[in-house]
């Protein structure tokens, strides 16, 4: 390599190194976060999912239902209200947890074969 003195009298060479261990180090300490926040946001997916199928579940079959659709998804029913015709329920998945509610609703003209 040749190195060759600037102006300033102090040599040119050697100046990408540094640079090239900087981005190395800074593109390790990304992929380490990511990784890191990986499993937490697979629980928030998971826990949300949890939640829906639970608040659905509830609203159509009652309270036993929501625990099994939770357990079934990886979760456990923290919390479950009726509402009058309304489900909320709150679901854990690991270090994560999510809300959903549903709403119970019948059509009574394709229930009575109507229309």
């Amino acid at each position: 390599m040749d190195k060759t003195r600037s102006e300033t009298g102090l040599i040119d060479g050697g100046q990408v190194l540094p640079l090239a261990a900087l981005a190395l180090m800074m593109a390790l300490a990304a992929v380490l976060m990511l990784a890191q926040l990986a499993p937490l946001v697979d629980d928030a997916a998971r826990a949300q999912t949890a939640a829906d199928a639970a608040a659905l579940a509830g609203a159509a079959e009652g309270r036993d239902a929501a625990v099994v659709l939770a357990q079934a998804n990886g979760g456990t029913l923290v919390d479950y209200r009726r509402e009058g015709s309304v489900v909320r329920v709150e679901v854990r998945v690991g270090h994560a947890s999510a809300d959903a509610s549903a709403q119970f609703r019948v059509d009574w003209v394709a229930r009575n074969g109507a229309g």
